[in-house]
């Protein structure tokens, strides 16, 4: 990035969570922007958000809207980019897209700078941000895979209901509630609302994240799976996934288990190459009961890595304890640090 650099950027999906962590994140991070433009659907246009002190009001996305445009961060459901992500692009825009609709598409690169900033050079306008779950784990995965390589990596998820929107919070704490107060609960929303059925959150745990496959995976699981081995550039990767919600609002939790190509590492050795990976805090020491919590990620922008053990019948076997913030390494986070990237490799308006 060039001294005195700024760019016009806009902002598709605004008023959601992600739209909002998103807008906290470019002025925490004091991302150098010339001008902002909130974008959304027609019912949330006229929307008042208030942005460094400054009101802005929220305008409907239009292919009109991105004229001049540098940066098109996307939040705003896959049919949307699918539809207006190409016209930003057309009009000069890099489009940074935060949902499921670019990320397996060949000739879009899916990125985690601390993974694979490089793949950037390959955009042809449109950057595809991971899954939020896909993208702690290869956090994680990375500084392994580079020390030991990889064989096979087995994840168990347990991800926090804000990953479905605001309104399966809402109705995590209606039913929450409802059922101290021993009164009915009617589920609308989970786990998935477009399913045929829907099941209390509250005091329970849901194993469907998105439809299921006809494999018998969900596709939330599927996208761990396909993500991990297009970030890692490593098709021959075994993974498999199993996704769970819990009654948390905010913050992923992850269950991993990775067997290496080499041997020989100890869990020390482990611990001591995640401790210097980037974008990773280690909190692990069972003497004193130091392991990441949901509850303590929220709002940090960190991986927090724990409970690293090898595996008591697999020599290079090896289990962790992952935690982030889904709302932010799970989104809006790293779709500002690709950003970032972009700007500081001259990638943008090329």
């Amino acid at each position: 990035m060039t001294k005195n650099q700024a760019f016009n950027v806009a902002l598709v999906g605004a008023t959601g969570a992600v739209g909002q962590q998103m807008l906290k994140t470019l002025a925490d991070k004091s991302f150098p922007i010339r001008t902002l433009k909130l974008l959304s659907s027609p019912r949330s246009a006229g929307k008042k958000i208030d942005v460094n002190g400054e009101t802005l009001t929220v305008e409907e996305a239009t292919p009109e809207q991105f004229e001049g445009v540098d940066i098109a961060l996307f939040s705003a459901g896959g049919s949307v980019s699918k539809k207006l992500a190409p016209e930003a692009v057309k009009r000069g825009a890099v489009v940074i897209d935060n949902t499921s609709a670019y990320r397996m598409d060949e000739e879009v690169p899916l990125v985690v700078p601390e993974v694979n900033e490089d793949d950037l050079h390959k955009h042809q306008g449109i950057i595809a941000n991971p899954n939020c779950s896909t993208i702690q784990m290869v956090v994680a995965l990375e500084p392994i895979k580079k020390a030991y390589g990889l064989k096979k990596v087995i994840v168990s998820t347990y991800q926090a209901v804000s990953g479905a929107g605001l309104g399966a919070v809402d109705e995590m704490y209606e039913q929450t509630q409802k059922v101290l107060n021993k009164e009915d609960i009617a589920p609308e929303l989970l786990p998935v609302s477009k399913d045929k059925k829907h099941y209390q959150i509250a005091f329970n745990a849901l194993p469907q994240i998105d439809v299921f496959q006809d494999n018998g995976y969900t596709f939330e699981e599927m996208k761990m799976v396909n993500e991990t081995k297009k970030i890692l550039r490593d098709s021959s990767l075994a993974v498999s996934a199993t996704c769970v919600r819990l009654p948390v609002e905010t913050g992923h939790s992850e269950s991993v288990y990775v067997e290496t190509e080499k041997g020989g590492a100890t869990a020390k050795d482990v611990q001591g190459v995640l401790a210097d990976g980037a974008g990773i805090t280690l909190q692990d020491d069972p003497s004193t009961q130091t392991y990441p919590l949901a509850t303590e990620a929220k709002g940090l922008p960190d991986v927090f890595i724990g409970r690293v053990r090898q595996d008591l019948d697999t020599e290079n076997g090896y289990h962790l304890w992952v935690v982030s913030d889904n709302l932010l390494k799970g989104a809006a986070y790293n779709s500002v640090q690709i950003a970032e990237s972009l700007a500081k490799l001259e990638l943008i308006g090329r």
